[in-house]
């Protein structure tokens, strides 16, 4: 039987100040005035029809987590910031310790906001700085330079949230070794609870794609990861998923929820969001993506709902739970998916002989090699029946 897991809320902020050229989300840069006032209504509206669609208005499920993403969601008034939150709140009920989490980009201005920000309720600020380098950061069209980067990481901590976390890339174009471990070493004399670390990928859609940069080669790229993790196990940081590292038990609940398989509203331009129901029903939907059609009164929010088939559901379960490095009980494939092992068990044994899964009983643990061949992990669960 499928059981509802945790609901999570994610909130679309579309606007940057200006696109990065390794940028593939849903943003749009700045050509006038922010309609914050319109956009916040909107949201709130956007809220108001999934609660009623999805039969969440009636306070049965709490919410888990918030995030604010974007673009550049620091664009935002935290006088807005504080009347959205506060309007979800209306509608459906916080979890007691709730995880409020919002995007910011390290510009002056908006780091001085911090406080502010936390005083309306966000306890979490996810900050993206990329590097410390300042030819690296025009060259990634950030706008703003390493010293703001250090002031932003150190008005976080001084503003008394419950966490932060540094958005740091590395195998940035003609990146050295050295650049990108000193780049990693930086981040950690910060002491950030919470640090993404990920390498930079082209992407279709972006200017890098069009006009590829030089990139480190795979060997560099394999001794700035193995180098790099040495530094934050010696720092006191967990890696919990592929790219997420935390001191320990600071994590990020919203994403572990993704990863586990839970479900979250989409509000916003182009968000996405996937809901469980009791009777066996998953249910993706995706907004409107651009801004404009977002903000038409004449048009529905809604831009896609499409139901999750037994047969696809194995595959996404996995796609998502393997990308962490915790065990995964048996009886969350159940809860999660609504389908009975015996639906997978070929599969679960094809990954056994080829050592990708160990098998405890009630859960299993994917190996070194699995990791090596995800995809080919992955790809045993595709079309089960």
């Amino acid at each position: 039987m499928l059981v509802p897991p945790p609901l999570s809320l994610y909130v679309h902020i579309p606007w940057c100040v200006q696109k990065c050229p390794y940028c593939d989300f849903n943003s749009h840069a700045l050509k006038a005035e922010i309609p914050e006032l319109d956009y916040i209504d909107a949201l709130i509206e956007d809220l108001d029809t999934d609660l009623a669609a999805y039969r969440l208005a009636e306070g049965s499920r709490s919410l888990h987590s918030i995030f604010i993403g974007g673009g550049t969601p620091s664009l935002i008034s935290p006088e807005e910031i504080g009347r959205l939150l506060k309007a979800i709140e209306a509608r459906i009920p916080f979890s007691e310790n709730i995880e409020i989490t919002m995007e910011a980009n390290p510009g002056t201005v908006e780091a001085g906001r911090f406080n502010a920000y936390r005083e309306v309720g966000v306890n979490r600020i996810s900050i993206g700085i990329q590097s410390f380098q300042d030819e690296k950061l025009k060259r990634l069209g950030r706008i703003h330079g390493s010293d703001e980067a250090t002031r932003a990481a150190n008005l976080a901590t001084e503003a008394g949230l419950n966490s932060f976390n540094i958005d740091l890339m590395h195998g940035l174009p003609d990146q050295s070794i050295d650049d990108a471990l000193s780049d990693l070493k930086q981040a950690i004399a910060l002491n950030p609870p919470h640090l993404s670390w990920y390498q930079l990928t082209i992407e279709p859609n972006t200017l890098f794609y069009s006009k590829p940069p030089t990139l480190p080669n795979d060997d560099d790229l394999w001794d700035i990861f193995e180098q790099g993790h040495q530094l934050l196990t010696e720092a006191g940081y967990v890696q919990y998923e592929i790219s997420g590292y935390s001191k320990p038990g600071l994590q990020c609940r919203h994403n572990l929820n993704y990863w586990r398989f839970g479900d979250y509203l989409g509000i916003g331009c182009g968000a996405h969001g996937k809901i469980s129901f009791a009777d066996g029903t998953i249910t993706r939907t995706v907004k409107v993506k651009h801004p404009r059609g977002y903000l038409n009164p004449q048009k529905p929010y809604l831009d896609q709902e499409t139901q999750v088939e037994d047969s696809e559901r194995p595959f996404e379960f996995f796609m998502n739970r393997f990308r962490l490095l915790e065990s995964c009980p048996k009886q969350d494939f159940i809860e999660r998916t609504g389908l009975p092992l015996e639906a997978i068990q070929p599969s679960i044994d094809w990954a056994l002989g080829k050592n990708y899964l160990t098998d405890t009983g009630s859960e299993w643990q994917i190996t070194e090699q699995g990791k090596l061949f995800l995809n080919d992990l992955l790809a045993a669960f595709v079309d089960e029946e």
